[in-house]
């Protein structure tokens, strides 16, 4: 089983950004954790953290060519990007929506989701651990599809 990371807008900032939502770990430090919890689990991964959404857009849509399913967490472009919701309309494998943060209980513009509706599920609120929880719930599904 081979999954792809995909981590959007900012996230890069991740460790220096906000500390207080999204601690102080660097996403960099956040990926090599979950990728060896998810080598423990016979799980391969992949990361790819772009600012650009049509980068994003590229992954989702050539995603079936060489992965099983796909973590995103498309940051502010959760909010307001059709295109991106599109991509993952058309994605050929499943799509588990990430959030670090509640994205409810901030601010009012975080709470209009544009993606949850085309994503298999949606895990937040629970810091670096969402990544390694909606990897095993995707995990989970992906083998009952199998």
């Amino acid at each position: 089983m081979k999954i792809l990371i995909l981590n959007g807008p900012n996230l890069n900032m991740t460790g220096r950004r906000e500390p207080e939502i999204y601690g102080s770990e660097t996403m960099d430090e956040i990926i090599a954790e979950l990728s060896a919890f998810a080598a423990e689990r016979g799980i391969g991964t992949e990361h790819i953290q772009s600012n650009h959404e049509g980068t994003l857009i590229d992954a989702l849509q050539t995603a079936q060519e060489s992965y099983d399913g796909v973590l995103l967490n498309a940051g502010a472009l959760t909010h307001y990007s059709y295109a991106l919701r599109d991509a993952i309309a058309c994605c050929m494998v499943p799509v588990a929506e990430v959030h670090m943060s509640d994205i409810l209980a901030r601010e009012q513009f975080r709470a209009i989701d544009v993606i949850e509706e085309v994503c298999a599920f949606r895990v937040m609120g629970r810091g670096k651990e969402s990544y390694k929880t909606a990897l095993l719930m995707l995990a989970e599904k992906l083998g009952e599809i199998k």
